[in-house]
């Protein structure tokens, strides 16, 4: 009998080869590249998603966001009918109405005094681009002809790319059902926005119940002080440079100065742009001096704005930086057009506040706990 019989052979020796022996092989500025670039894919495969959602539910995303804009700005409104004790239906009516009454009184006012205007804008606007052209063709290497060519392919692209009748009558439509569907959404969110966070509160349990009401709160706050905020910074905007198209007698100032308002509700893109139209008036009705003027009093009143007037109103509830704020702005614009401009922002505030205030949370408890086991 072989005495090597009973014993065992000799133990296989492990695999040298697999995925993970070739995960823990490579580099590891290897490993790191291919993780991030996963994580990287992920994400953009889920903003992509984001985005066709987006696009797809435009209207109805753009009325809610609309909707929550104009309940944060009236909410102070309403808190105050409440102390009174006006029943919640009545003090979100009222609320409703203060707001029509105080658009159809402006817009009736602004119509009454400048109707005849707008014309008369239109016609200083053509003469300004004109000025402004010949001044390009005296002082850059470009002829008449190379910029009538230029802005005939413009004028081609955009007329191409213009909605026909029956596209453009269902926007119309959109448009109307958005704004219908957004007061009625905003007489019951204030009638019942609180009721309706208390019940979602109560569905939690545990630490979650105190995060979410946290992130909800900071949130509410962001949201009320940046339309709060946008409105008054808007309305300083168009007093300061209304006020300078005033003194330097160029015409159209109050159509100017709405625009102006209006402008700034979208961020650094309005303000650029109402500064434009501003320029180009004063640059047809009284020449180049007045127009240099009218630029140095735009450019002072939003280095005003900025500098001083956001870090006061806003009180560093709204912390984006302007790289962020032109990302922002482009992509509303083209998922959902001036609406998607001007909610865009807002949107971005809220959700960068939100998570801001998760982190915060869960950084405290991972150093509370740190501190317990220590």
């Amino acid at each position: 009998m072989d005495d090597d019989a009973g014993t065992t052979g000799p133990t296989r020796p492990a695999p040298t080869t697999g995925p993970r022996q070739t995960w823990a092989g490579l580099p590891w500025p290897v490993r790191t590249a291919v993780t991030w670039s996963a994580c990287l894919l992920v994400i953009a495969a889920g903003l992509w998603l984001l985005g066709q959602v987006a696009v797809l539910l435009a209207p109805l995303a753009v009325a809610l966001a609309g909707t929550l804009f104009l309940a944060a700005l009236l909410d102070p409104v309403l808190v105050r009918l409440r102390r009174l004790r006006v029943p919640a239906a009545l003090a979100a009516l009222l609320s409703i109405l203060l707001l029509l009454g105080i658009l159809v009184g402006v817009g009736a006012l602004v119509w009454n005094l400048t109707a005849s205007q707008f014309g008369e804008l239109s016609q200083q606007l053509d003469e300004g681009l004109q000025r402004s052209r010949d001044f390009v063709t005296s002082t850059l290497p470009v002829t008449d002809q190379q910029l009538d060519r230029l802005v005939e392919q413009v004028r081609q692209g955009l007329s191409s790319g213009a909605p026909d009748p029956v596209s453009g009558a269902r926007r119309a439509a959109e448009v109307v059902g958005s704004l219908l569907l957004g007061l009625v959404l905003l007489f019951f969110l204030l009638k019942d926005g609180r009721s309706m966070w208390r019940w979602v509160l109560r569905r939690m349990a545990g630490p979650r119940r105190d995060l979410t009401a946290e992130a909800g709160r900071a949130g509410w706050r962001t949201l009320g002080a940046y339309s709060r905020g946008t409105m008054i910074i808007a309305a300083i905007d168009a007093l300061g440079i209304g006020l300078a198209l005033v003194v330097l007698r160029v015409p159209l100032a109050l159509p100017l100065a709405l625009i102006t308002f209006l402008g700034g509700f979208v961020p650094i893109i309005g303000a650029t742009v109402a500064g434009a139209v501003a320029v180009l008036v004063a640059l047809a009705a009284n020449g180049p001096t007045t127009a240099l003027l009218t630029l140095a009093a735009v450019i002072a009143v939003q280095q005003i704005e900025g500098n001083l007037l956001e870090p006061l109103v806003m009180r560093r509830q709204v912390q984006l930086h302007p790289a962020v704020i032109l990302v922002v702005v482009t992509a509303g614009t083209l998922v959902a057009g001036v609406a998607g401009a001007f909610v865009s922002v807002p949107i971005a505030a809220v959700l960068w506040r939100v998570l801001d205030t998760v982190q915060r949370h869960r950084s405290g408890e991972v150093i509370r706990t740190a501190e317990a086991t220590g």
